[in-house]
């Protein structure tokens, strides 16, 4: 744990409180968890677990995504694929430019961590945070980074102030939350005048109705996830022939024809794009939760909200919406 970034968090009991961790480095060793980070204003306190302050239980609704992206901790990361896919879709979804030192992001649903390692290498003081536990891999992963500090909560209950912050950024996990406008809200709260929040998520639309993930998911969001983690390990792989075929004949659209995805389109090696083929396709199959929204439903939440400079519309992963606090933040809506 990146001890000298615990400032930028606040206690969301009390909404005002910093955080002092409490717990000896030979309590620690000796005892994992016995470390916790405590309110100094109402006493409130949360564990340190493997080195991440956890403000949530461990185990809840993102289950399914701790499990796959600790299984598969490095398959995205563009280090591990030596590819910039994740590089590239951070930078023209959200238009930031690749030096931000001196500002400050928070990135909400971070995974095993594939744009926080892009995120760090922009000179920015990064907090990132993810509900299930793939904050483990995410550690694992960019752990190191002296601009970096990771922890596990809950997109609803941020641990963070209001208005802190240039720069929010979700992607690919809003229609994961139970009440995606309401997550929206919750992370649009954390945005400072004249700061941006960039967000993505699936596309509602007629192609998406008829994708074989909604019509499955509501049967394979029911087995055991190391069950059905299994069973497509096990298949995907004799599939990913016939999903080439069906890309090279009719283009993305041919390529919805199959119950699973690939990406061999993207440049990736036949063994790395198995495993984005497997890791992609469960997380198709198991969330508990699934909301598309269409690009009308987001532009109507950044207006609401009373943001400036919003622009909606089609990115690589459905819908993009870009938006900036005022600078006079009484125009928002509180």
């Amino acid at each position: 744990m990146n001890h000298d970034l615990l400032a930028h968090l606040s206690c969301v009991k009390c909404s005002s409180g910093r955080f002092v961790q409490v717990g000896s480095v030979a309590e620690r060793v000796r005892l994992e968890g016995a470390a916790t980070l405590r309110c100094e204003s109402c006493g409130e306190s949360h564990p340190i677990v493997e080195q991440i302050a956890r403000f949530v239980p461990t185990s809840n609704y993102a289950d399914s995504f701790g499990f796959q992206w600790n299984t598969h901790a490095q398959t995205q990361l563009d280090s591990h694929c030596k590819v910039t896919v994740s590089r590239d879709r951070l930078f023209s979804v959200t238009g930031w430019p690749q030096d931000m030192t001196g500002q400050t992001i928070l990135e909400a649903g971070s995974g095993a961590g594939r744009f926080t390692e892009v995120l760090v290498t922009t000179g920015a003081t990064v907090l990132s945070f993810d509900f299930s536990s793939a904050v483990e891999a995410n550690c694992f992963n960019n752990g190191n980074s002296n601009n970096l500090l990771i922890f596990q909560a809950d997109i609803f209950n941020i641990p963070v102030p209001d208005q802190s912050f240039d720069k929010v950024l979700c992607l690919g996990v809003l229609q994961h939350t139970p009440d995606p406008k309401r997550a929206f809200q919750s992370l649009a709260a954390k945005v400072k005048p004249g700061g941006s929040l960039v967000v993505d998520l699936y596309a509602l639309d007629l192609k998406a109705v008829f994708q074989w993930k909604y019509l499955l998911r509501p049967f394979t969001k029911l087995i055991q996830r190391e069950t059905l983690y299994r069973f497509i390990e096990r298949n995907v792989p004799r599939l990913i022939p016939l999903s080439r075929q069906l890309r090279r004949i009719a283009g993305r659209a041919g390529a919805r024809f199959s119950p699973i995805v690939e990406y061999s389109h993207l440049g990736l090696d036949d063994r790395t794009n198995e495993q984005w083929s497997i890791l992609d396709t469960f997380d198709m199959y198991s969330p508990a939760h699934d909301h598309p929204q269409t690009e009308k439903a987001v532009r109507k939440w950044f207006g609401e909200i009373g943001f400036e400079d919003v622009a909606v519309g089609r990115g690589p992963n459905g819908v993009v919406g870009r938006g900036v606090r005022p600078t006079d933040s009484r125009q928002v809506p509180s």
